[in-house]
């Protein structure tokens, strides 16, 4: 349920839970006077690559738009603003909005991040602004248990909340602790209480604390900074790269170029190597594809990593892509077996329902199902037509494309720059920084280096597809997908398409595939799509049965012994700056963005995209 709020007469808004109010008449100037000012903000940041705040009170956002306005304002901002920041209990998306209409300067920014400000449901959520060059990390749930659980290293940290007389948790010695471990030495703090327990638990934490003038009518403000006189200890990995390199990337499809936009606009300079004439050429290059979250009534890593994924997803192509064009976020409705809807508890009221719902009557008629039918509405979902998702993405400053380019080895000069050779062992490119995205290819490029093979299973699969029919009765406005997936409607060349696929043939990896093996994967097309939208199938029979229009894109994805993506180094001790991300799977679409920004986070020392527990899950270490 919405957090419950009220409304002072001169406009306040006030926590019934906390009783206490969130910020008064001058929230606006005490977020620049305590916290930006209190952390040496901006002057700190000037000239840096990235700069990461931590806050332990999210609110309104109000330190956050005003962080953000002042970013934008100073002409010598770090690339990157980072602003991590906690909150147990979200406002509601409109009242984020009426509590910015009392600062009309910041009004414009309110508005970016309420349209972003959507299914907070407990953990981590990642949110896009400036074109990926300030990210807000938001957190929700108990701040203590997040700073326990995360490995995040901050430059600056705003110590906000309600009064430690409403809200002691928040300021307890144990939480401050756990702020703490996230601070590096000179790290600097700022907050607006004074009190003797926030003051002595902070020294005691390695802070040297000072009380300085506050902002009238506040007679003092704290600041800190953290310098304990222990060597502090830390489970953080150090960054591979301080500073942006060179990147080599060897394949061109949803990993590869993902990957290759996320480092170049970190500033890396970025060359993108495939053997194909086009980009998207192997499997990645499917006409068009889905996007969705996966459901499960335990909530589980994999279907936290496909939300996580489903709005990084729709952040770059609302960034990249035209709608209607190359992409549609227009839901998804998902058939589910009878009895088992899939949705974990208490969605239907809370933030989850903007994700996924029982699909309606409407829906469902509209699909031409019967109103008893089982089946899920997911709200921020759609299709795409990839191979336009990844040339646009290619496209970004600092990338550098580079077709029929087959890479026949690797290898890693005295001064440690890898190179990728040709047949004849001349070199193709080189660079710091070298990131396999081959797919089932990697473990080919990674056999003569004596790298241990990744564990990937090679799945081959079909898409059958056509021109629409011009009388295409029966045809959902929307996508569906459980047992298969069609998507209607996807312009394309000439006209209007349909697709319905794609089959799935593990440790099948032959390429092309026969007219036999044609066949037979189109009959199975057909027969999934008869039980998959019955309605549909009398506008498309023609096709299948008589091959009218009836066309085939065939690809080999790979994905890993436990269906998770695969990210991070492949063994850094032995073969420093070769790292990997594949094992997509049938799910690129979902997964290839989140996993481009976990690679360049992990690389960079920056807050993860991700909970900390997902990230590993992802990640080389666990193989």
């Amino acid at each position: 349920m919405p957090e419950s709020l009220s409304w002072l007469p001169d406009g306040t808004p006030f926590s019934t839970r906390f009783n206490d109010r969130y910020h008064g008449e001058q929230g606006l100037a005490q977020a620049r006077d305590v916290f930006l000012h209190g952390c040496g903000l901006p002057q700190a940041w000037a000239g840096a690559q990235q700069w990461r705040i931590l806050e332990t009170g999210f609110g309104f956002g109000l330190n956050f738009l005003a962080t953000w306005a002042a970013w934008r304002a100073d002409p010598g901002r770090p690339r990157l603003l980072h602003f991590v920041s906690l909150e147990a209990w979200p406002v509601p998306a409109d009242a984020l909005l009426r509590a910015a209409e009392r600062h009309p300067e910041l009004l414009p920014l309110a508005r970016e991040l309420h349209a972003q400000y959507w299914g907070l449901l407990p953990g981590v959520h990642r949110l896009w602004f400036e074109g990926g060059r300030v990210l807000l990390t938001l957190c929700v749930g108990d701040a203590q248990a997040l700073l326990r659980q995360q490995l995040w290293e901050v430059d600056s940290v705003y110590l906000d909340g309600f009064s430690p007389q409403c809200n002691p948790d928040i300021w307890s010695l144990e939480t401050l602790k756990a702020m703490a471990r996230h601070c590096r030495r000179g790290t600097r703090l700022a907050t607006w209480t004074v009190a003797r327990s926030v003051r002595e638990a902070l020294a005691q934490c390695g802070f040297a604390v000072d009380k300085v003038p506050g902002l009238p009518p506040k007679r003092d403000n704290l600041q800190a900074r953290f310098d304990p006189h222990w060597q502090p200890r830390t489970s953080r990995q150090a960054p591979a790269f301080a500073q942006p390199a060179r990147c080599l990337v060897l394949g061109a499809g949803l990993a590869g170029a993902t990957a290759a936009a996320s480092l170049a606009r970190r500033g890396w300079q970025v060359t993108v190597l495939d053997a194909g004439d086009a980009p998207a050429a192997g499997a990645s290059g499917l006409p068009a594809g889905l996007f969705a979250p996966h459901l499960s009534p335990d909530d589980n890593l994999f279907a936290r990593l496909s939300r996580a994924g489903v709005r990084a997803m729709l952040q770059q192509s609302q960034a990249l892509l035209q709608e209607g064009i190359d992409w549609s976020p227009a839901g998804v409705l998902e058939r589910r077996p009878a009895g088992q809807p899939g949705l974990p508890a208490g969605w239907h009221d809370g933030p989850g329902a903007d994700w996924s719902r029982t699909a309606d009557a409407g829906r469902l008629a509209a699909a031409g199902l019967p109103p008893d039918a089982s089946a899920c509405w997911h709200a921020r979902a759609g299709w795409v037509r990839p191979p336009r998702f990844i040339a646009r993405l290619l496209e970004q400053p600092g990338i550098a494309w580079r077709p029929r380019s087959a890479v026949a080895r690797l290898a890693r000069n005295g001064a440690g720059t890898w190179q990728a050779l040709d047949d004849a062992g001349n070199p193709l490119a080189e660079a710091e920084l070298l990131l396999l995205a081959a797919g089932p290819a990697c473990n080919a490029l990674l056999a003569p280096l004596q790298a241990p093979p990744l564990p990937l299973q090679p799945v081959r699969g079909l898409m059958s597809w056509g021109p629409q029919p011009a009388q295409a009765q029966g045809l959902p406005p929307f996508a569906v997908n459980g047992g298969g997936a069609l998507a209607a409607h996807v312009p394309c060349d000439g006209g209007p398409a349909w697709h319905m696929g794609a089959t799935f043939e593990r440790d099948v990896d032959r390429l092309p595939m026969t007219a036999e093996e044609q066949a037979a994967a189109h009959a199975s097309n057909w027969r999934r799509l008869q039980a998959l939208v019955p309605a549909a199938a009398p506008a498309l029979r023609a096709a299948f049965e008589d091959g009218r229009g009836l066309r085939a894109w065939a690809g080999v994805r790979c994905t890993a012994h436990d269906r998770m993506p695969i990210v991070g180094p492949v063994a850094p001790a032995a073969l420093p700056g070769l790292w990997v991300s594949t094992a997509m799977g049938a799910r690129g679409l979902t997964r290839a963005v989140l996993c481009a920004e976990l690679l360049a986070a992990r690389l960079m020392g920056e807050p993860l995209p991700v909970e900390a527990r997902l990230a590993q899950a992802m990640g080389c270490e666990r193989l």
